[in-house]
């Protein structure tokens, strides 16, 4: 199999493509340069973006290799060979390509006399027994195994114990047929399972997950830290005690806190170990495999030795109770010394000193035998039997042996010490939960993928005989334990009743003390891989950089040593040690595994179920099923090991994906849940397809229609800032622009609009979508957003745009006749409009309005958005404390009382709460400023149609009647939406001046005074003057009922459909708002929006 070599050149060339996964810029331009220097092939940029450093090379003598580019077979696409290679030379690229090892060997090389010269990497020869499956084995042996299995076979049966194995071994397999996919999906560098499931689930998956597994990873070192303390104590050393017993009751606490004591030395000395070199750890890995190979060797040699030759292991039973042998010599009541009964130690500590024919004793005692029998009656003794169901305990209880007769008599409690007994209680969850650890350690092939000579076939194939023979192996200890081991030694967790000796070393041969060594040894080993391991894979997710807080952790030493990693990995490991009990301390880990797992088998089932392009694995026996079935394994053993301990890890998993989620991690990685994303919106979009929505899911869907400056500023932001408030965070909000131009010419102006618009959604906390459109008429872009914007059911149902201040300064009419043909637009499309004037007085998102009202002017019903409008804002912290008032207007035979008790009724079935009032408005003569106000209007629109008079006979005219009507305010202070451009002046033509054209200029000069007097005796049209009528006699009530409103909603009236009257409809509603702080102006879009049924 060729092997790939990744060598970053640095260049100052740029791509306007967009980044793909890992690779910010790839040059593919042919060079024959050779780079000499090698880095690892996964980098961090500055943002923590996990990137790949690009295969294709990039050179300043690209010159040189000009007759490669201009191929004369490829004379149709020379002028883009630099960015679309020539496959031959993306061939050459890729057959140097390597995947190099990060982790562990670069910092060995590093520590070694030559780290200051650079190395070229050699190429990965290690095969599927060496890189996959021995680190396997060695990961998945451990402590359960040799210091608890023996106790979960007795407690639990040889049936249960098979069904806890199967359960575990079954997780696991199903586990690793899922990494086996991920896997072979593509190179997986340092990370292992982190980045597996980021890279799949994205970001917030993977950094909760991976703070998951580094925990899990954590609190194994703690516990295979605790298992050797407990075999150095226990089995090894007794005397290193520090802490005694002062009764048999305080023999527990006092062994807790010894296992605290040298637990915190051991993970001390541990830590500077890893500190000091990870190379000696590496090196003694195989010495740590050696011992836990031998050791299970020895246990299997002597479980088939037991077949002919028993080992000699008795236990002393009173009745049926299990003596502690340790604390007495011979087991028996008296013993002869010459020809003399003397009593035995045994009955000197159930009995007080005396004559022996009137003895005071322990009850139990002297009305029960002492015998002797055999601990280890071997492989075809039948004791299997016995041993095949379970025999839970209770903390406290006495380990009997149900076969032997014994008179139930209660003994003294101060002789409790001399049996065997429980020291917590037991269930099939509890074990569960204890033995899953022993299952785990699946990951190692695939965190060393990088050292492997075919990672696409040695992971799979390693991992899954990893498996089978560790599963095997239990399997068949399950069995030898239960055929050859009494069930009350089995049930002797500590080995009290075989004189303190390991209960698995008894079985062993030749000697117990192979397995004591051994144990101690393969745990130390393992506490020293998970030490090692857990730091790094804090360095990984801190360099990635989507856990903020974490991002000290990515730092160590010159070498790239995770120091501060280390440092906290050993606190928290420290925290288990605390807990100081293998038995606690294991279950804690099965949850960290176990969601891990879990979440592995869900992004491979997401994978295979989304049949994404790029999932196509080597590796082929896998199938969504089979990942769901592990799925839900993993599930089902959490809770049936720890249910609250599953409940905290999934809350715990659960705070780190929203505080990631929350602090947004842009990281594109291609992963399974943005796919998931786009085939549940597919999904939604279509079933959204069906037909329009229930009044009752109707909500206004926005699209905002911004104006920007000449940088490219977005000029009025408090557009944004209103539609925030009215979204609230909810339904669709599309913001679009138009940028005038060919598109061509202008992409690259229209990234920079639409990045800048996006910049100030984000401050303004709108979410929703930035759409862009170029075209050579701002009027054209406008129609096209309407028209295309959304897509399917999911699009804009309200249209929100600025009003034009300074369309009366302007000469040129294309500023509101944009406006209102937008208007037109939206009532053609069914489309509701809003339009707040005077939008720079509006509130930000950091006001707080205290009091106040806001006030509805229903005039006329279009659909009930004036009601839902008010109500969607108070939704909203800064109108939150505002009050809703209602105007409806009653005309002269309206009767203003019931309307008033009708809306009323209306507003209390529609559950809105408002102040209900009806104004009455009088029929009234037409007043003179009416008149007046209508006349100017007329005579505007009279002079500047007269657009063909030389600029400066207009400029003259237009200052005339100016000056004449004076009263008339001609501007406003904030304008949302700027005149349009006008277009450059044609340059001067030279022409040639006929008798006939001077004296037609001539006429036209003298036409000038003509037209002005037809200006000043102009009369107003009668329509315009009811219409100016009613748009006045409104804002005296608006105004003088309003006034102090927060908010003015107010019905916009429609175009008139006669174009020739659209500047007077701009006229009109100036003088409605006039005089008004805040208004917003609502048209509906020909539905109800509104209902009172449930």
């Amino acid at each position: 199999m060729p092997h790939f070599t990744v060598v970053p050149v640095k260049d100052d060339a740029q791509s306007n493509y967009d980044s793909l996964e890992g690779i910010n810029w790839v040059d593919y331009r042919d060079t024959g340069q050779d780079v000499p220097d090698h880095q690892d092939t996964v980098s961090s940029d500055g943002h923590g973006n996990h990137k790949e450093d690009s295969p294709f090379l990039n050179s300043a003598s690209a010159a040189s290799k000009k007759n490669d580019f201009y191929d004369r077979n490829l004379a149709l696409f020379e002028e883009e060979l630099d960015i679309r290679p020539k496959v031959s030379s993306l061939l050459s690229r890729l057959v140097s390509y390597t995947n190099i090892t990060q982790g562990a060997k670069e910092h060995e090389e590093e520590e070694s006399a030559a780290a200051s010269r650079r190395k070229t990497p050699k190429s990965p020869n290690m095969g599927t027994l060496m890189g996959v499956y021995l680190p396997c084995l060695q990961n998945i042996f451990g402590v359960i195994l040799f210091l608890r299995l023996t106790w979960i076979v007795g407690m639990a049966g040889i049936m249960q114990s098979l069904l806890i194995v199967l359960m575990c071994c079954s997780c696991t397999m199903l586990t690793a047929i899922s990494m086996s996919a991920i896997a072979t999906n593509g190179v997986v560098p340092a990370g292992g399972a982190y980045f597996m499931i980021s890279r799949s689930l994205g970001p917030e998956f993977g950094g909760a997950v991976g703070l998951c597994f580094y925990l899990g990873t954590t609190f194994a070192s703690a516990m295979y830290i605790l298992g050797a303390i407990e075999i150095f104590l226990k089995y090894l050393v007794p005397q290193a005690a520090i802490f005694h017993a002062t009764d048999a009751l305080g023999s527990d606490s006092a062994m807790l806190n010894n296992m605290r004591v040298y637990g915190s030395i051991c993970l001390s000395l541990m830590a500077v170990v890893v500190f000091v070199g990870v190379k000696y750890v590496n090196k003694l890995a195989s010495l740590f495999l050696a011992c836990v190979i031998i050791s299970i060797v020895s246990i299997y040699a002597g479980a088939f030795k037991s077949m002919t030759h028993p080992p000699e292991f008795t236990i002393c039973m009173l009745g049926n109770r299990t003596l502690v042998r340790d604390r007495f010599d011979v087991c028996a009541k008296t013993v002869m010394k010459g020809n003399v009964t003397v009593p035995s130690q045994l009955w000197e500590m159930f009995c007080l000193p005396g004559n022996m024919s009137s003895p005071q004793c322990d009850d139990y005692f002297i009305q029960n035998n002492v015998t002797e029998i055999q601990g280890i009656p071997g492989l075809g003794s039948g004791i299997i039997r016995e041993n095949m169901w379970s025999d839970y305990q209770q903390k406290g209880e006495i380990s009997e042996k149900a076969r032997l007769q014994s008179v139930d008599v209660h003994g003294a409690a101060e002789n409790f010490g001399m049996y065997v007994s429980a020291d917590i209680a037991t269930s099939f969850t509890l074990l569960v939960g204890i033995f899953f650890p022993s299952a785990t350690g699946i990951m190692a092939g695939s965190n060393r993928s990088g050292d492997l000579r075919d990672a696409q076939k040695s992971i799979p194939v390693g991992t899954i005989l990893a498996i089978t023979t560790t599963s095997l192996v239990y399997f068949s200890s399950v069995i030898l334990f239960g055929s050859c081991i009494e069930g009350v030694v089995l049930r002797d967790k500590f080995g009290d009743a075989v004189r303190k000796n390991l209960v698995v070393g008894t079985l062993s041969w030749p000697s117990p003390w192979v397995i004591v060594i051994g144990s101690f040894f393969s745990t130390v080993g393992a506490g020293l891989q998970s030490l090692t391991g857990a730091p790094r894979l804090l360095q990984a997710i801190a360099k990635d950089n989507i856990i903020p807080f974490l991002r000290v952790f990515g730092h160590g030493k010159t070498n790239g040593e995770p120091t501060w990693a280390l440092l906290l990995t050993g606190l928290i490991a420290e925290l288990g040690i605390l807990i100081a009990s293998l038995d606690m301390v294991a279950p804690i880990l099965s949850m960290f595994f176990l969601m891990c797992y879990l979440f592995v088998n869900l992004a491979c089932a997401v994978q295979t179920l989304l049949r994404t392009p790029s999932w196509r694995p080597r590796f082929k026996y896998y199938h969504w099923a089979l990942s769901f079935l592990g799925m839900s394994m993993c599930l089902a053993l959490m809770f049936i090991s720890s249910w609250y301990y599953a409940i905290v890890a999934m809350v715990i998993a659960g705070m780190i994906y929203k505080y990631i989620e929350y602090q947004g991690a842009e990281k594109e990685w291609g992963d399974g849940i943005r796919g998931l994303s786009l085939s549940a919106a597919r999904y939604a979009l279509l079933r959204l397809e069906v037909g329009p929505p229930h009044t009752k899911n109707w909500r206004p869907q926005l699209l905002v229609l911004l104006k920007l400056d000449e940088d490219l500023h977005v000029k009025y932001p408090r557009l944004l800032t209103f539609a925030s408030q009215l979204k609230a965070g909810k339904g669709l909000t599309i913001v679009g622009s138009v940028v005038q131009g060919n598109f061509l010419d202008s992409y690259g102006e229209m990234q920079a609009a639409e990045q800048a618009i996006k910049n100030m959604m984000e401050i303004e906390r709108v979410k929703g979508f930035c759409q862009i459109v170029v075209a050579s008429k701002v009027r054209e872009g406008i129609v096209h957003l309407i028209q295309s914007c959304g897509l399917g059911g999911m699009k804009h149902n309200t249209v929100m745009m600025g009003w034009p201040y300074g369309w009366r300064q302007s000469e040129d009419p294309r500023a509101w006749k944009t406006f209102i043909n937008t208007v037109r637009c939206t009532t053609a499309a069914h489309l509701a409009l809003m339009v707040p004037k005077n939008v720079s007085f509006y509130p930000s998102n950091h006001e707080r309005f205290a009091d106040g009202n806001i006030d509805v002017w229903w005039i006329v019903h279009d659909g009930g958005m004036l009601m839902l409008l008010p109500f969607l804002l108070k939704l909203h912290k800064v109108w939150r404390k505002c009050k809703m008032r209602i105007f409806t207007v009653a005309q002269m035979d309206d009767n203003s009382i019931q309307m008033k008790k009708d809306l009323a009724m209306f507003l209390y079935q529609l559950r809105i709460e408002a102040e209900v009032e009806v104004v009455e408005m009088h029929d009234s003569d037409i007043s003179a400023y009416t008149y007046e106000r209508t006349l100017m209007m007329e005579q505007r629109s009279q002079m500047l149609r007269q657009m063909r008079l030389s600029s400066a006979e207009r400029e003259r005219e237009a200052q005339l009647v100016k000056d004449r009507h004076s009263l008339v305010r001609m501007g406003s202070l904030y304008s949302d939406e700027e005149e349009e451009v006008v277009e450059a002046p044609p340059e001067k033509v030279h022409m040639t001046w006929t008798r006939e054209k001077c004296e037609a200029e001539k006429r036209n000069r003298s036409h000038a005074p003509e037209n002005f007097r037809e200006l000043m005796s102009l009369k107003p049209d009668q329509s315009n003057v009811r219409r100016m009528h009613t748009a006045v006699k409104l804002n005296e009530v608006i105004v003088n009922r309003s006034h102090d409103a927060r908010l003015v909603l107010l019905n916009m009236p429609g175009p008139p459909r006669d174009t020739d009257g659209d500047e007077n409809y701009m006229e009109f509603l100036e003088v409605l708002t006039e005089g008004l702080e805040r208004v917003l102006l609502v048209r509906g879009g020909g539905r109800e929006v509104i209902t009172i049924y449930s």
